[in-house]
């Protein structure tokens, strides 16, 4: 396995500033954002998509570090019901998808998007019950209607680009659990996989090592994101799972973003490395840092050091003792 970081969080630097950075801290792979959430500060997609030279450009940049592109991410929201907002998710994950090809980036990281409760819906609605019934009914709708029409249509364009798509498992979309990822693979492409980040699964109640191994087994894990969260069960107690206050409202909320090691033991760290190469994902692990408490450098290096010292890099040896 190779060690990476999602780069949106060093959007102040240039890009050649922010390859420095990569090298001198030992990575070897850069996530970057093409658009939507994470932005697109390092990664100009229609000036790339247009120009080959520029494209070779940016990848020698690049290759002349010692680095490779993980993945390209545009996280956004294709079936939301603010057209304009659907239209820009839409548009810039088929331009990703048309860039990572051409550059030889083999995923491309987003999330599955939330519709409405139907068709003349302003807002995306998540349901997260089955009763009272029309929770369920809305929820049959979105499947039915929204989320398998869109991503037969984007799984297919992935599979003609060679390029895999890796769904992260948030709250708050349609595509949240191993589950709903393993449902929606089934009816539409296996191009489609997760973008596996255990801090979304902890807050849901689900177990990372589990989530890899159900996955792993399906061949559905096309890249990870290293971010912990730590749970305050006091705050639990108070507020449930689903703690809506604002995640700056730490001393109060039930669960809180926290750098590599700082929500859960280095044990638990260890363990999903090891869950990770048995279930055949042999690829990069990529720092993503949203830790309130500590600064960009801080949290960042934390991380680095924490995930150094449970990664494994190098191809099992022979069992010479068997």
């Amino acid at each position: 396995m190779k060690l990476g970081v999602f780069t949106v969080l060093f959007a102040n630097l240039s890009f050649e500033d922010m390859l420095d950075k990569v090298k001198a801290s030992g990575l070897n792979a850069v996530e970057i954002g093409t658009g939507c959430y994470p932005g697109n500060k390092h990664c100009d997609l229609d000036s790339l998509l247009e120009s080959e030279q520029l494209r070779n450009e940016y990848l020698q940049k690049i290759h002349d570090r010692d680095l490779v592109i993980s993945a390209f991410s545009c996280h956004g929201n294709p079936i939301s019901p603010e057209e304009g907002f659907a239209n820009e998710s839409k548009e810039t994950l088929k331009k990703t998808i048309k860039l990572a090809s051409l550059l030889n980036v083999p995923v491309v990281n987003c999330f599955s998007g939330t519709a409405g409760d139907h068709d003349g819906a302003k807002f995306p609605n998540w349901p997260v019950t089955p009763w009272p019934n029309e929770y369920g009914d809305v929820l049959k709708w979105q499947w039915e209607e929204k989320l398998i029409p869109y991503w037969k249509g984007a799984g297919r364009y992935a599979e003609e680009h060679g390029v895999k798509i890796g769904l992260e498992l948030h709250g708050g979309f349609l595509v949240h659990t191993p589950y709903t990822l393993l449902k929606l693979r089934e009816e539409t492409s296996e191009a489609i996989g997760a973008n596996l980040d255990p801090s979304h699964l902890w807050w849901q109640g689900i177990d990372p090592v589990a989530a890899i191994k159900i996955l792993g087994k399906a061949n559905a894990i096309h890249h990870f994101h290293a971010k912990d969260t730590y749970i305050d069960q006091e705050n639990v107690n108070m507020y449930g799972l689903t703690d809506m206050q604002p995640y700056g409202e730490v001393r109060s909320r039930a669960w809180t973003f926290r750098s590599v090691g700082c929500g859960h033991g280095l044990k638990e760290w260890s363990d999903m490395m090891s869950a990770l190469r048995t279930y055949g994902y042999d690829y990069v692990v990529s720092i993503e840092h949203e830790d309130p408490i500590m600064s960009i450098d801080e949290g960042f290096n934390r991380a680095v050091s924490n995930l150094k010292s449970v990664l494994i890099e190098q191809q099992p040896s022979d069992m010479w003792w068997a």
